[in-house]
């Protein structure tokens, strides 16, 4: 069985063609990681999946019955709590308790129960409590209206009505931009075991690595399937190439010998028979195949001038806002060769720290010195809201260095990949990825000493973040790093530091022990050895009556429900059994009631079931 098979498709957009042709099937389970430069039309094919567009030819088809869930492109709102906007994405469910509520209809309530039953809406709260904890909101959280958060945290909440359906057919597109890095390795974990089928785009190499079984590549128009995680798409592409290249030389040589022996014995009469088979060969061999590559993406930081050690440092800082501290007690120290990466879940105080290390915000207490002459270069992703959509890159790069020439304002934005086209593209018509390559050639205008970066990556593809990786490499600045990105962190930074609860402190451990730690700490506290009190064992005793009270509970229900059906059975029995009934020529009505009784002994049965199974548990328990 297929869940999706796509056909022959073709999407064109503006009158561009996006994808031509285009195949891919998708079958029950697998996650495929789909892939392409900016531009390339991946957004676009998952809005065709989704409905919001019609192909231009070809077709999209869903398995009958198949469930689908995605992230609406509009983040949520309105008055209701965090936890119930992501029950009521599960519309099934809520259309059935509505219908439940006082219904007259007792076969059409037992109809009801049972697909509650099936789609586990009593789990319901639960599940949904568990996704929003692990994309970052706590129990407090859940329970506000979702008009107070902003906007970054109302897509987590899309994101998880998405994941809280558990549908079979899983469509994500770049999910991890509105996450923290603690809340993109909870998410790496549950599609890890989710068991539906899903399909990813992401320019996050590290969860394409460890969530996909294949690599779709957009590319052209057409769409290849390949086996495996990133890696091994890039190699096994990579080795495509090379094969290709090596046939198309072979190619080459063998056209060169056979024109050449045509080119010397064409106007020879004995050697012209041979000097026209040769020709023959030469049109019936196999055309040459372009083996075409992509543009190389490069981005180069500005080198600093040196400076004495340390460009910075904080002792015994505060920080915070309308007089509220966030962080205190900060002794840090920054050196011009350092690269740290700030760890710790959203709202702990990192975009606080960097502001306080781009000077963009003062210390409540304490003191901080900073090198004379240190030059500090701040990016940070809600910048490009900032961007005036009538200006084009060079207007603003010029607005920033008012003395420096127009060649010398395109040179840096050339360092950044913004070419002579796309220096004079309005900023309304620029992609994200183009705003984020504007704003980090803005913020190294002035070859800073120490460069913050605050989620750099997000709508950056990945050859353009592997470019950012190897700049930041050969950057002779310190680095201070904010992002979601595990890959990121791992190639870049050397140092780790910990924001959490309040302080700033060193992470002795790499980014797999914080991996271990987060997991550590979502786990349930182990009891002690030591002997149980009388306390102890009345705790016990009242934990393990609250942990059995959804049983008895459910064990309640069904009795009441068997109880009920009983009584319809007997009113039917009593009915089938008056003589009247026959007398009467009432044909439908005993055929209505014979099947309806038919339909009890069923439910029945399947309650007694039911009932069985919740008295072992309870025994067991």
């Amino acid at each position: 069985m297929t869940v999706l098979a796509i056909r022959d498709l073709t999407l064109r957009i503006a009158g561009r063609a996006l994808l031509e042709g285009a195949d891919l099937v998708v079958d029950p389970g697998r996650k495929v990681g789909l892939v392409g430069r900016n531009g390339a039309g991946k957004s676009t094919l998952l809005r065709a999946i989704v409905g919001d567009l019609h192909p231009d030819g070809g077709e999209i088809r869903l398995a009958a019955r198949a469930r689908m869930g995605h992230v609406a492109q509009e983040a949520p709102g309105g008055p209701a709590s965090l936890l119930e906007t992501v029950l009521a994405a599960d519309t099934e469910r809520a259309a059935l308790l509505a219908e439940a509520e006082g219904h007259p209809d007792a076969h059409r309530l037992a109809e009801i129960h049972e697909r509650l039953i099936a789609i586990r809406a009593d789990s319901a709260p639960a599940r949904a409590a568990t996704v929003l904890a692990g994309l970052g909101f706590d129990a407090t959280a859940q329970a506000r209206p979702i008009a107070e958060f902003s906007g970054g945290w109302r897509m987590r909440v899309a994101l998880a009505r998405a994941l809280f359906l558990e549908p079979d057919l899983l469509l994500l597109d770049e999910p991890t931009n509105h996450l923290d890095l603690e809340a993109t390795m909870w998410l790496e974990g549950w599609l890890q075991r989710f068991s539906g089928a899903a399909i990813v785009v992401s320019h996050d190499r590290g969860l394409l690595d460890r969530c996909v079984d294949a690599i779709a590549h957009l590319d052209r128009g057409k769409l290849a399937l390949y086996p495996g995680g990133f890696e091994d798409f890039v190699r096994v592409r990579a080795e495509r190439q090379a094969q290709q290249q090596a046939q198309n030389e072979k190619l080459t040589a063998e056209r060169a010998r056979i024109q050449a022996f045509v080119d010397r014995f064409r106007a020879k009469a004995t050697k012209a028979r041979q000097a026209q088979s040769r020709l023959k060969a030469l049109e019936r061999m196999p055309p040459i195949e372009a083996v075409v590559e992509d543009t190389v993406t490069r981005f180069a930081f500005p080198e600093p001038t040196a400076l004495p050690p340390p460009v910075l440092s904080i002792g015994r800082g505060s920080a915070g806002y309308d007089g509220r501290p966030v962080l205190e007690g900060m002794t840090l120290r920054l050196d011009q060769e350092d690269r740290i990466a700030l760890l710790g879940a959203n709202g702990n105080g990192k975009s606080t720290l960097a502001k306080v290390l781009a000077g963009r915000l003062g210390l409540m207490a304490g003191e901080m010195h900073r090198a004379p002459k240190l030059r500090v270069g701040y990016f940070a992703q809600h910048q490009a809201e900032e961007l005036d959509p009538r200006g084009t890159p060079l207007s603003h790069m010029q607005a920033a260095l008012p003395r420096a020439t127009e060649t010398q304002c395109r040179a840096q934005l050339a360092r950044f990949g913004l070419d002579a086209d796309r220096a004079e593209t309005l900023i309304g018509a620029c992609s994200g990825g183009e705003k984020a390559r504007l704003l980090l050639a803005l913020c190294t205008r002035e070859a800073p000493h120490l460069l913050i970066l605050d989620e750099p990556t997000n709508h950056l593809d990945i050859d353009a973040r592997e470019a950012l990786v190897k700049a930041l490499a050969e950057f002779g600045g310190a680095v201070v790093l904010i992002t979601h990105d595990p890959h990121l962190v791992e190639l870049v930074a050397d140092r780790l530091w910990l924001v959490a609860d309040g302080a700033v402190r060193a992470f002795d451990g790499d980014l797999d022990e914080y991996r271990a730690l987060l997991a550590e700490r979502a786990r349930p506290a182990a009891k002690p050895d030591a002997a149980p009190t009388r306390r102890d064992e009345r705790r016990e005793r009242a934990e393990a009556r609250t942990a059995l009270a959804p049983l008895r509970e459910r064990v309640k229900r069904v009795e009441a429900q068997l109880a009920k059906l009983a009584a319809e059975s007997a009113t039917i029995d009593a009915a089938l059994n008056d003589p009247r009934l026959y007398a009467n020529n009432n044909g439908e009505l005993i055929t209505r009631a014979t099947a309806r009784r038919a339909a009890i002994a069923r439910e029945v049965e399947a309650l007694e079931t039911e009932w069985l199974e919740l008295q072992e548990k309870l025994e067991a328990a």
